[in-house]
């Protein structure tokens, strides 16, 4: 798979979501808000999906968010979208990873008062 770094974001993603982004406009107004960041404009999700790229040191979200699923004994399945054999295969590895400290999980939460709670959480 072929990745490429959108504009100045320093985002990484592989050309098709990259794809996915140009379907609609940069801020994700083409998209009903549940698709893209959960409403939060376009370039606050990016930041967001940086931050904690850096204070969880991985580049792999997706696996982390897997991960963090898993952590919660009421969840007894997690179905993620794949069509591709490697993201499915790196999907599955994801209960392999360890559970998130609590180091970790307060650098989630201080970064979803800072960046998402603001715009969204009156929402629900």
């Amino acid at each position: 798979m072929n990745y490429r770094t959108l504009g100045k974001t320093g985002y990484k993603g592989s050309e098709i979501s990259l794809g996915t982004w140009q379907l609609g406009s940069r801020r994700g107004k083409a998209f009903y808000k549940g698709e893209t960041f959960s409403g939060v404009d376009y370039y606050t999700g990016v930041r967001a999906a940086k931050r904690l790229k850096e204070e969880l040191g991985t580049d792999d979200l997706a696996a982390t968010a897997l991960r963090w699923f898993l952590m919660h004994p009421e969840v007894s399945v997690i179905i993620p979208g794949a069509s591709l054999p490697e993201p499915i295969v790196n999907n599955a590895k994801a209960s392999e990873l360890p559970a998130l400290s609590d180091k970790e999980i307060q650098a989630v939460r201080r970064i979803y008062d800072e960046e998402i709670r603001p715009l969204v959480h009156q929402l629900w």
